[in-house]
């Protein structure tokens, strides 16, 4: 159960520009045609206006139900039914009709197949580099639950970034996270560099669940003990009444902070502010990332 806090008043910096114009409308329409789902629909991200209008998405695979039930997280939870073998061709159909220079590619948890879903998300890597030849691909997996194999499956795909996100500090991780372990995701981090040591990783911390400052700076020195490349970091906010308090609400001075903090730790890109999610900006966190490198 969470700790009993007063609800934080919501501060004037946390402002969500809605833009919802012909190109959020024809993305909006592309997907569901497709029968695809969106991360930016389904976790209810703060950026969906502004990046659906300037026509990037980050597509989430292997369905919309989630076998785990995470306390920050607005995606459906539950059993799903059936595995969509066709899904990656239509994922590499609308980056193509997109004409995407770089594609992000999630998924929900699916702990009931035996890979995780890994084979899904190789697939869906070569459909999108069939299509489109020179579009870089991220892909932001879960944990496999700690399956080497699996996650082999996927570096042998070789995705241009392989993202997975710690989301707190070591001491909140079991009380935020569903199943998912912070060592384990360490460990996964790390297992990527070993299986192909080119490939930049990427980590993701959502601030405001409770985490003590020096917590964060630790987390940090951690995901660059196992060679972790990218960060970014957000304020964590709240989907609806049974999910998390928030907190705190970390000012964008804080924010700047941290990134000056895990750029001197040597992260070759560090995406800190209030309204960042882990695929914001993600395209020009690549060229970034390659130029510090």
């Amino acid at each position: 159960m969470s700790r009993t806090t007063t609800k934080q008043p919501k501060p004037d910096w946390i402002k969500i520009k809605l833009t919802t114009g012909d190109n959020y409308q024809e993305i909006k329409n592309m997907m569901r045609s497709k029968t695809l789902h969106t991360v930016c629909e389904e976790a209810r991200c703060p950026n969906i206006y502004e990046c659906w209008a300037n026509r990037t998405a980050t597509f989430m695979i292997l369905g919309d139900i989630c076998t785990r039930a995470c306390r920050f997280c607005a995606v459906n939870t539950g059993m799903p039914t059936e595995l969509d073998l066709d899904e990656p061709e239509r994922v590499a159909e609308a980056a193509e009709s997109m004409n995407l220079q770089h594609c992000v590619i999630t998924s929900v948890a699916r702990d009931d197949l035996k890979d995780g879903g890994a084979s899904i998300f190789a697939a869906s890597i070569h459909a999108v580099r069939k299509r489109l030849p020179l579009c870089s691909v991220e892909v932001l997996i879960p944990d496999f639950l700690g399956n080497p194999d699996a996650l082999k499956v996927v570096m042998d795909a070789k995705p241009d970034i392989l993202n997975h996100n710690i989301e707190t500090v070591e001491r909140l991780s079991d009380r935020v996270r569903a199943k998912a372990k912070y060592r384990r995701s360490m460990e996964l981090l790390q297992n990527a560099k070993v299986l192909q040591p080119t490939i930049p990783t990427k980590s993701s911390i959502m601030l405001g669940v409770g985490e003590e400052w020096d917590e964060i700076l630790q987390a940090m020195d951690d995901l660059r003990a196992v060679d972790c490349n990218i960060l970014t970091l957000g304020q964590y906010l709240q989907p609806s009444a049974k999910h998390l308090n928030v907190e705190k609400y970390y000012p964008p001075a804080d924010f700047a902070i941290l990134k000056e903090e895990g750029l001197r730790r040597g992260f070759s890109h560090v995406e800190s502010a209030p309204l960042v999610r882990s695929s914001y900006n993600a395209h020009a966190q690549v060229k970034s990332a390659a130029e510090r490198s």
